[in-house]
Formats: structure tokens, sequence, C-alpha cells
């Protein structure tokens, strides 16, 4: 590169960083487009490895160690606690569905509780080759379109569940939503814990207070992670499921309301002692 192109290149690299700490929007689409370059290369750069023990959890380290290493750079403080709360035997680990951030919750839960899975639209498999590494780190891919298959996967995946020991990540809520109440629960998990006689795992994350889509704000933020005890299924059928619902949601939604005004005092204080240095 001439010394001319080096300069340009340099003079562009300044302005963004003026842009970034002078723009919101700016700093917003360049923070998600970094975020989805980061993951998808983070995701498929290790395919190769992952090769060499095909459908293991532990290939889905290598990017949740590397999403890690972003949340740091961000500038988002994750904390997780209640390790202490999780079961050694299989279980389903609810977790409220906020954002496509969640992937960086993910990336800590998959280090620090193991034997983890997650299920997936079938669709996703074909977007290779992130398709490809999601499969290589034990994705189970459901057919939404048809149910009776779909069914099946998700009986298989109980029988998973219990005989493996994995811990089956899932969204309750069945969609994203980042507000101050959590939507209903959907009975798919429940259906699953029922069936395998596995415990329900509860974890609750708090709001991203530093997260705004309408606005364009994404600024740096603490995150706090609680597992909370799980909660036995053995000895229940269908007929308990909805008490079971009821009873989990209740459980998150105290806890989310809690850990989200911890999560907005803490930033709170962090401005207060930035500003009056």
């Amino acid at each position: 590169m001439s010394a001319m192109g080096s300069l340009d290149a340099l003079a562009a690299v300044v302005l963004l960083m003026v842009l970034c700490s002078t723009s919101r929007v700016v700093r917003y689409y360049l923070k998600w487009t970094v975020f989805v370059v980061w993951s998808t290369v983070s995701a498929c750069a290790p395919i190769p490895l992952m090769l060499l023990n095909p459908l293991s959890w532990k290939n889905a380290l290598y990017p949740a160690r590397s999403l890690r290493v972003l949340t740091g750079l961000f500038g988002i403080h994750m904390e997780v606690s209640g390790l202490e709360n999780v079961v050694d035997s299989g279980s389903v680990v609810l977790l409220n569905h906020q954002s496509l951030l969640d992937l960086h919750v993910l990336a800590e839960l998959w280090v620090v509780m193991e034997r983890c899975a997650v299920i997936s639209k079938r669709e996703i498999f074909w977007l290779w080759p992130f398709g490809l590494a999601a499969w290589l780190w034990g994705t189970i891919f459901i057919d939404r379109l048809n149910p009776e298959k779909s069914q099946k996967t998700v009986n298989s995946t109980g029988d998973r569940v219990r005989k493996e020991k994995t811990r089956l990540l899932l969204f309750p809520e069945g969609t994203r939503h980042g507000g101050a109440t959590l939507l209903p629960f959907k009975k798919g998990a429940f259906h699953v814990a029922i069936a395998s006689q596995t415990a329900i795992q509860p974890v609750v994350v708090s709001r991203y207070h530093f997260l705004d889509y309408d606005k364009c704000k994404y600024d740096a933020g603490t995150v706090l992670i609680k597992i909370l005890p799980a909660i036995s299924t053995q000895g229940m059928s269908k007929e308990d499921l909805p008490a079971l619902l009821e009873r989990t949601q209740a459980l998150m939604q105290e806890e989310y309301s809690r850990l989200s005004m911890e999560a907005l005092k803490r930033d709170a204080r962090v401005l207060d002692d930035k500003y009056t240095r």
C-alpha cells in the first residue's frame, strides 16, 4: 500500500472513531455490523476442527469463547450467579428471549453449564456454512411445517435429554421481547420436560436497558444472569402441565423484575462515577 493509501485508511479509521463517539446512530449500526460479522466468522471458521468431533456440544465452545471477547469489547458486563443450582442430570433450561444479543448470554451459559444443546427451525440448517456449524455442535432441527414430524423430533429430544444428560436450552416465550413483562409461555418446553421426567431449570436474564431498536441505541451496560433452583417434574403428567407452566412463569417474572432493576441501578452508578470524577 502506498503512503497516500495508508494515510487515507488512517483518516477513515479516525473519522469512524470520531463518528462513533459522537453519533449514537453510527455507533448503533456499526456495532450491529460488527456483531453479525464477528458471530458468523466465529461460528464458521472452526468448522475444520468441529469435523473432528461432529455433533459434540464442545464444538460450540469455539464461537462461544470468541463471542465472550466481543462482549467485553462492546463494554457489556455479564455476571452469572446461581451456578450452585445447576443440576447434574439432564434438564430443560428456560430463558427469557429479548434480542439477537441473547447469543452473548448463550455463549456465557455454554461455557459454565456444559452439555448444552438448542432447538432451531430446519431452515437454519440450509444457511451454510453457518447451518453446518450449528449441526456440528449438536443443534436439534425441527420442521415447523410438518407438525407430526416435528413432534417425533421433540419426543426423541426428550430421550436425549434424559439419557445423555443434555441441557436443552429453550425460549418459552417463543419470540423476542424486551418489555418489562415476560410474554406468555408456550407449552412445548414443558411437554419435553414432563415426557422425559427431567427438571425444569429456569434461567433469568435482566432486561437490556442499553439496547433500544427504535432509538438506535446500543450502548455499554450490565447483564445479570441468574440460574434459579431446578423444578422437578418427577411423577408429573400432562395434567400437571398448566400448573407447572404458571409456577415457572411466576418465578421467572419475579426474578426478571428484580434483576432488571438491579442492572439499571448498577449502570446508573457507573455513569454517576464517570461524570463525577
